[in-house]
């Protein structure tokens, strides 16, 4: 993608506005909504303020680990990090109109979340 803004934030939570919505990058991978909850409230309220929207959107979850891959469902991730979303990105989950879900080895775990508002994404990821 071209013209990405760069990303924001200095802890475990970083950002950045990409044409259509929002990427979200945060380090750790786990199943716990209690464990993103304040991660995702205190990076919103302090460093990254986005309004949230109404309308369908589009999810991408990108999974990446190092080492061997966890021993955990994609779909109870993907269920704790759009209810950690939910009020800052868009008001409600019931928003999610697509949702695709990757899981791949890489250098360090972290997630990758990339939503989009349906009107700018009407198609599946690439």
């Amino acid at each position: 993608m071209t013209d990405e803004a760069p990303w924001i934030g200095r802890g475990k939570v970083r950002a950045r506005a990409v044409p259509g919505g929002v990427e979200i990058a945060i380090d750790g991978i786990t199943t716990q909504a209690r464990y993103y909850k304040p991660l995702v409230y205190e990076f919103f309220r302090l460093e990254f303020a986005h309004r949230p929207r109404w309308g369908d959107f589009a999810v991408e979850i990108r999974m990446v680990h190092a080492g061997a891959a966890p021993r955990l469902d994609l779909d109870n991730l993907a269920k704790a990090l759009l209810d950690a979303l939910k009020g800052f990105v868009f008001h409600d989950d019931h928003q999610i109109a697509e949702l695709h879900c990757v899981r791949e080895a890489g250098e360090r775990d972290r997630i990758f979340v990339r939503a989009l508002k349906r009107d700018d994404a009407p198609t599946a990821f690439a």
